[in-house]
């Protein structure tokens, strides 16, 4: 019989082996195992260090390319919308230095800038759409006929861009008394405030006159939380009034808003992309002038997604864009 002794021997002669073994396995395996370790460490040191190489150079390459834009914007805009009106409508949290920028190259193409206007977030908080709804309701012209299906901010996008924008040549960038009433209405309600321009008609300052484009800036940063969808909705549902209302409107904004979230990225997913264009690079110099380039698009009746972020067909429009002629040379004495 097999007695307790044997069982202890062969128990202490197992975990010597196993000691035995991890002891040399260890010893032999170390230098090659440090070794692979170190390639592999130097493998990645390298890849990353050339990784921020490139990167450097993306960086350097893009400031140079926004310099460039930046120095010949207004040769490159020139003449585009030449004789055209345009009306800037601000969404809640949008930039005031991004809208500063579209308005310089709208005005550097040649268009009248007629306003601004800027919604308030009151105007996107959902418990207010039912005020909404009903301020729209009330103030509508009396020949306007909702859809059954409108919410209440299609309709009270409805109602403005017939304040803000017309579809008749001959009416643009003129004083339309019926807007008049329709504004101020939605500014004492403060879901909106307006900066009119001299029309150059004979209006006085702070009279807003109808455009015939449109250009809506998104918000800085995409909607967030459970109203997210509901709040860029009713940014998007502006942005199709406005083109409805008008001879062709674009929706603005930088990358983010081609994110989730974002407003750009819910109009891209609507069935309203199929009329109004959109530009996710209003960041960046060229941006802007692309959305000149889509403003004068739209006019041609055509519609484009443009920018780098989801669901931008292309950076810019392809079809070419006609400009006008370059001026003269001035004579000099003697030249």
């Amino acid at each position: 019989m097999i007695d307790f002794r044997y069982h202890l021997v062969s128990i202490v002669a197992i975990f010597l082996a196993l000691s035995v073994g991890i002891v040399l396995g260890t010893t032999l395996l170390e230098e090659p195992a440090l070794q692979a370790t170190e390639a592999v460490a130097d493998t990645l040191q390298k890849g990353n260090s050339e990784l921020r190489a490139e990167l450097d150079t993306l960086r350097k390459r893009d400031a140079g390319n926004d310099a460039f834009v930046t120095a010949h914007a207004a040769e490159l805009a020139r003449g585009v919308l030449a004789g055209e009106s345009v009306v800037i409508v601000e969404a809640p949290g949008a930039a005031a230095a991004t809208t500063e920028a579209v308005r310089q190259s709208i005005e550097q193409s040649g268009a009248t800038v007629t306003g601004q206007v800027t919604l308030t977030d009151k105007y996107v908080d959902p418990a207010q759409s039912v005020f909404v709804d009903r301020l729209a309701t009330g103030i509508k012209p009396v020949d306007m006929v909702f859809p059954a299906e409108d919410t209440p901010y299609d309709k009270a996008a409805a109602v403005l861009a017939g304040a803000l924008v017309t579809v008749l040549p001959d009416q643009a960038a003129k004083e339309n008394a019926a807007a008049a009433g329709v504004i101020d209405a939605f500014q004492r309600a403060e879901l909106l405030t307006v900066a009119a321009e001299p029309n150059g008609q004979g209006g006085e300052p702070g009279q807003l006159a109808r455009a015939g484009l449109a250009v809506l800036v998104a918000p800085a940063e995409p909607y967030t939380g459970e109203s997210a969808a509901t709040q860029a909705g009713a940014i998007v549902s502006m942005a199709l009034g406005l083109d409805e209302g008008s001879r062709g409107g674009v929706l603005v904004g930088s990358q983010s808003a081609a994110a989730v979230g974002g407003v750009v990225a819910a109009l891209r997913e609507s069935v309203a992309e199929e009329k109004v264009s959109s530009v996710d690079t209003l960041d960046t110099p060229a941006g802007r002038l692309v959305v000149v380039y889509a403003l004068r698009e739209q006019l041609s009746g055509i519609t484009g997604q443009y920018g780098t972020g989801p669901g931008a067909s292309a950076f810019e429009p392809s079809v070419p864009v006609p400009t006008a002629s370059p001026s003269p040379p001035t004579a000099t004495p003697g030249g």
